[in-house]
């Protein structure tokens, strides 16, 4: 069992590193920096540390926390249920996500699996409620009436306050919003990063039209952005990419070319005083649309160095000469 973060409630008034953002049209006010647990918690990190990490980003007012069903196949809800117990419940948001095979009948987003799926999520995280509940992806097997009734149920029986999805295409997203007497999605988690800037050209601007906010994964694309890995040049040891349980997602990331350029970055992050991990966190929170960034973590100073990306407003000339060294490797 996972040692239990400091029972004192996280506080915004208690030596807080971060800022906050309203999430889309719900009430939710989210950190700017908020915690993930894929491929971390439950599975790729030891516990102790795992823990560690939990309790740094409480100390620095992180309020937000991410997972899935999927992540360490129940693995890490788990984690964070025995981490977080004692922690009042009221003071920090928690979000899970249905969708990925659980089992070999249990995939999808069928209105039987949404609540099968949401009531074992529940259970692993050790409460009653979870403040939002997301498609982890669309579901083309089933019918999407037939998915929003039940997400909707699911906030009718205030087992979830508010409802999100990830990575679903515009079409997608508006045809969610044409039905009626269903519950509207708050939230999108898109992956976002200075070196993935897919959703710009259709995702945000009909989430910005409708009030949905944006909850962004990978924004320091795997860790790339935090400019440690070297074109030519092994992994760092205690590195994502060179985990035999995380490292296996780096694809095109690792290539050269895509570290060169990375690389000349640096100097604009020592200029304005940040790490290169703060300068790409920075840059996707430029955008007023997204609440919060999603960071990974396997050491507590990690989590204390990113959540100061929080409140760093970058300046025209600096996103230029951003835009200007990534133009060839980005999407």
């Amino acid at each position: 069992m996972a040692a239990r973060a400091d029972s004192r409630a996280p506080s915004r008034w208690y030596a807080s590193l971060v800022n906050y953002r309203r999430l889309g049209k719900s009430d939710l006010e989210v950190a700017e920096i908020s915690l993930g647990s894929w491929l971390t918690f439950g599975a790729g990190v030891d516990p102790e540390r795992g823990a560690a990490c939990i309790t740094s980003a409480l100390d620095a007012g992180i309020n937000f926390f991410d997972t899935a069903n999927v992540y360490g196949h129940g693995a890490a809800e788990s984690f964070l249920g025995d981490v977080l117990r004692g922690i009042d419940r009221s003071s920090y948001i928690l979000a899970t996500k249905a969708f990925f095979p659980m089992s070999k009948e249990d995939r999808g987003l069928s209105a039987k699996q949404v609540h099968k799926q949401c009531e074992a999520s529940l259970r692993r995280l050790g409460t009653d409620y979870v403040d939002l509940y997301q498609c982890h992806r669309y579901d083309p097997y089933t019918p999407l009436d037939e998915t929003m009734g039940a997400l909707t149920e699911l906030v009718h029986q205030g087992k979830t306050r508010y409802i999100g999805f990830s990575e679903w295409t515009a079409e997608q997203i508006r045809a969610s919003l044409e039905l009626s007497g269903v519950e509207r999605f708050v939230s999108s988690q898109p992956q976002y990063s200075m070196l993935w800037r897919e959703p710009e050209k259709d995702v945000f601007p009909l989430c910005a039209e409708e009030g949905i906010g944006h909850i962004v994964w990978s924004p320091l694309a795997q860790g790339v952005l935090t400019g440690k890995y070297r074109p030519g040049s092994p992994p760092p040891e205690d590195s994502r990419a060179a985990s035999s349980t995380m490292g296996h997602f780096m694809s095109r990331l690792g290539e050269d070319h895509v570290l060169e350029a990375v690389q000349r970055l640096g100097p604009i992050a020592e200029d304005l005083g940040l790490s290169m991990a703060q300068l790409a966190l920075a840059w996707v929170l430029r955008d007023a649309s997204v609440a919060s960034a999603i960071v990974g973590a396997t050491r507590p100073e990690q989590v204390e160095v990113n959540a100061a990306a929080s409140g760093v407003t970058l300046g025209p000339d600096t996103l230029a000469q951003i835009d200007q060294i990534l133009e060839d490797v980005g999407s």
